[in-house]
């Protein structure tokens, strides 16, 4: 595994298998970081991204964006699936054609085929940004998988079982690589540790990461 020490490096690419039904693709995804950087560009000047609030009140300290037929909503109504985007009050921008190519080659590869997905959700981490433990769950067809990819500064993954209280695999996930989960592991709990500063890869100068995570909604 590519350490970030050396951020511009091609990473050593293979399949690191995390639970029956989940594996880490690393470096799956590196060769095509700059068309999708630039796409995310496109995505969020139609769609912004923002910091939502959960049910509770809390503002989460991941901003979000998104595209597809499908967004992500929170607020004080609950979680739940748009087809417009509540900031804007306009349909979520369209998935780029190399989004969803990216999504169902990662998820052919990790062993689930036909995988289209119709909603994709931007996440961006600042230094310090986390994302607690949680199953996504909020799907109608929990047979379909998750693909996500990492681009940017490196983060520390979290992937448990399928109770909170399961003990959890701690896994860093580098620019370019891609966690592909579903079947036996679709309903795993999983996180993001506060993120630390570390090496940019070129054509970023922010310390942030992105995370793109497809779903079949």
């Amino acid at each position: 595994m590519n350490l970030d020490l050396f951020a511009d490096e091609p990473p050593e690419c293979g399949t690191e298998n995390l639970t029956d039904g989940a594996a880490i693709l690393r470096g799956f995804a590196w060769a095509d970081a700059g068309m999708l950087l630039a796409e995310i560009d496109r995505v969020v000047q139609l769609s912004p991204f923002r910091h939502m609030s959960t049910p509770g009140g809390y503002t989460m300290s991941v901003a979000m964006s998104g595209c597809g037929r499908f967004g992500w909503a929170s607020d004080a109504q609950g979680y739940r699936y748009t087809p417009q985007d509540p900031l804007t009050g306009r349909p979520w921008p369209t998935m780029p054609a190399c989004f969803s190519a990216l999504a169902g080659a990662a998820a052919s590869a990790a062993g689930f085929t036909g995988f289209v997905p119709d909603a994709c959700l931007i996440n961006r981490y600042a230094v310090g940004s986390k994302l607690s433990l949680h199953q996504d769950k909020d799907e109608q067809d929990l047979t379909q998988p998750i693909v996500s990819v990492s681009l940017g500064l490196s983060a520390v993954f979290l992937f448990g079982g399928l109770t909170r209280s399961e003990p959890c695999q701690r896994k860093v996930l580098s620019h370019g690589d891609v966690v592909v989960w579903g079947g036996p592991a679709r309903l795993c709990y999983h996180a993001i540790l506060p993120l630390k500063r570390g090496p940019l890869p070129t054509g970023m100068s922010d310390d942030v990461r992105f995370n793109l995570t497809f779903r079949k909604v």
